[in-house]
């Protein structure tokens, strides 16, 4: 199995003191968190896109040039980019300019996105977003391909004959299909042979192993080769000590603190209790045995080879977050690498 570290850039009060960071110190703490994640052994780093509140991930491609720079070896993942939402070809224009910038360590999730306010933002409606993700994908997916395009859609202008550049590092890039219950996404994924990234964070685990096996269904119905099928699944947060009661104690009112905060949006939590998150939703907060074998429930039922695990505090002191990702690489990740077979990542440059 491998591991990235996942941020999608969240800009809200400390659950427990109140403190609201300024945007520049989340930024830099952000671009921190990759530094750590290359240090400690991850094989990836993954940052979000959002325009709405409460994010600060509405220009990926920027932050992740920015850890680029500060970065050698850890692959650089999207998470996800939505491309409903954009011009395909901008977007094609900026992440192959990462994709050199980074030394072909560029990996991109790609996905509808959600929240009504961005949608209203890039004036995207529910009866056009699927159509509009799936026509960008289409065209973003030849850009990489094609040094020269010819094109026509709905929702941008026509190419005749296009040049599109800076020409990509890596041809193909693999672009993965981020999904939380759409089986739009899925279908997408499987038609065009491509990973699904599962989100596996909100509820538990059973409309997400849904959404896998039809994806694994529909792969086998476009004729690819079943072996061939590649998955990736979230978490919905972690934290781990040598002794699980430790980490309950710690994690506790981290977690009650978010349920008010949801409850005081006007929201039910699908999980009220944390007993209730750690036994039924993908949470990991325990002991390393605990989570290894949590870990190893859901493979059962998903079959993923890569999953994320937050990059950011969250809510935990500096050096709480720093010990459990360091016990996650020195007691978890050993044993998940084994006992999990996994294929290897792109190593970057042309293909």
């Amino acid at each position: 199995m491998k591991f990235l570290a996942m941020t999608l850039g969240f800009h809200l009060p400390h659950p427990l003191t109140g403190e609201l960071k300024p945007v520049t110190e989340r930024f830099r703490e952000i671009v921190a968190a990759a530094v750590v994640a290359e240090e400690l052994g991850f094989d990836g780093f993954a940052f979000g896109e959002r325009h709405e509140r409460p994010f600060l991930s509405s220009a990926p491609p920027v932050v992740l040039s920015h850890v680029a720079a500060h970065t050698s070896t850890i692959r650089l993942f999207t998470a996800v980019t939505t491309l409903s939402l954009l011009d395909p070809v901008r977007a094609f224009e900026d992440y192959s300019t990462l994709d050199h910038l980074s030394g072909g360590r560029l990996e991109l999730i790609i996905g509808k996105g959600n929240g009504s306010a961005q949608a209203q933002l890039f004036h995207v409606t529910d009866q056009d977003q699927w159509d509009r993700n799936r026509e960008g994908y289409e065209l973003f997916r030849r850009l990489w391909r094609e040094d020269r395009v010819t094109w026509s859609g709905r929702f941008r202008p026509s190419l005749t004959d296009a040049e599109v550049l800076p020409r990509p590092l890596q041809r193909p890039i693999r672009i993965w299909h981020g999904s939380a219950t759409s089986r739009e996404s899925v279908e997408l994924a499987a038609r065009y042979g491509d990973p699904l990234f599962s989100a596996n964070v909100t509820n538990p685990v059973e409309p997400y192993a849904e959404l896998v096996a039809h994806y694994r269904e529909r792969w086998e119905h476009h004729g690819h080769d079943p072996a061939d099928a590649l998955v990736g699944a979230g978490s919905a947060g972690y934290y781990a000590t040598p002794r699980s009661q430790d980490a309950v104690e710690t994690y506790r009112p981290i977690f009650d603190a978010r349920v008010a905060f949801l409850r005081k949006q006007g929201l039910d939590p699908v999980f009220p209790t944390l007993e209730d998150a750690v036994e039924r939703g993908s949470l990991l907060v325990g002991s390393p045995q605990q989570i290894i074998d949590k870990v190893h429930r859901y493979h059962e039922r998903l079959g993923h080879e890569v999953m994320h695990v937050s990059a950011e505090a969250d809510g935990l002191t500096g050096a709480q977050h720093r010990a459990s990702l360091e016990l996650f690489q020195s007691d978890i990740a050993p044993v998940l690498r084994k006992e999990i077979p996994s294929r290897p990542f792109p190593t970057g440059g042309p293909s």
